[in-house]
């Protein structure tokens, strides 16, 4: 099945590219959503005439992830966990606790936008990349610390 995507798409592709997906994918996933369009002749017409919007709109997208990024780069952020005996944590650090982490800091950014392999499960500081887009990415360090 040939779809037009209308957004990002990760691993898939940009908007405005046309690939083609299992018909399972793309009928129960990507339509209801509104990630993408079935490539028929009338959609990919309309896909050239809109091609210009969605350039522009991917760009002013890109320079608010820039300005985020800019931001990020001066806050570093601490996250206090319980601890028992020889400093074992209790639980562990997700995305959703960095990303609510940095909205305390006044930095806003969705929890997808944080990629971690697994949750962070030991004291210390450790390096989290945070991802709004194929080409605009950061690193940032977070540092759990130890709460008796």
């Amino acid at each position: 099945m040939q779809v037009i995507l209308t957004q990002d798409v990760e691993k898939l592709g940009g908007a405005g590219d046309i690939v083609t997906v299992k018909a399972g994918y793309g009928r129960n996933f990507l339509l209801p959503r509104g990630y993408a369009l079935v490539a028929s002749r009338g959609n990919v017409a309309r896909l050239e005439h809109h091609k210009r919007a969605i350039a522009k709109r991917q760009e002013e997208r890109k320079e608010g992830d820039l300005a985020v990024v800019k931001k990020l780069e001066s806050v570093s952020v601490s996250i206090a966990r319980k601890v028992g005996e020889d400093d074992k944590m209790f639980g562990s650090v997700s995305t959703r606790d960095i990303a609510d982490a940095l909205v305390a800091q006044n930095v806003e950014v969705d929890r997808r936008a944080v990629r971690l392999k697994e949750p962070l499960r030991s004291l210390g500081q450790h390096t989290v990349e945070i991802r709004f887009s194929a080409d605009v990415k950061c690193e940032l360090v977070v540092n759990v610390v130890a709460i008796r």
